[in-house]
């Protein structure tokens, strides 16, 4: 009796194990989130870029969509370049007007390249930390 009931078992075990494997991809890809930087008004001047970023938990993967208007643009800095609004020998530069940046771990920052855009707001830093626990 023992073999016809290990019998039994086994597809529900199978299965079991297929499900759990299910969820656990859904946890993986589906760990990172998407922000729309400045929610409605994007990348822009009107919006306080600094305090945007409070309250809200960063995560390393997590993408940042920064949507912005001709005239404007956004430079993945160093802290210095982000202190001082300036562009360093480093920093990546995106200009499309729809510009999807992947968080790293750790400390990220970004400006307009523009001083004057800069100093007037556009910039912010984000420490991103470890992803969270998959299931």
């Amino acid at each position: 009796m023992a073999i016809r009931g290990s019998s039994i078992l086994a597809p529900a075990a199978a299965m079991l194990f297929f499900i759990l494997l299910q969820l656990q991809y859904e946890a993986i890809h589906s760990a990172s989130v998407t922000y729309l930087v400045g929610d409605e008004e994007g990348w822009d001047p009107v919006t306080d870029m600094e305090g945007w970023t409070k309250g809200k938990n960063f995560h390393a993967g997590d993408i940042l969509e920064f949507k912005y208007d001709r005239g404007f643009d956004v430079s993945v800095v160093n802290k210095e370049g982000h202190d001082n609004c300036f562009v360093n020998a480093e920093a990546k530069q995106f200009s499309t007007g729809d510009d999807k940046i992947q968080l790293a771990f750790g400390a990220n920052y970004f400006i307009d390249s523009k001083p004057a855009l800069c100093a007037a707001g556009m910039k912010m830093a984000i420490n991103a930390t470890a992803p969270p626990p998959s299931v």
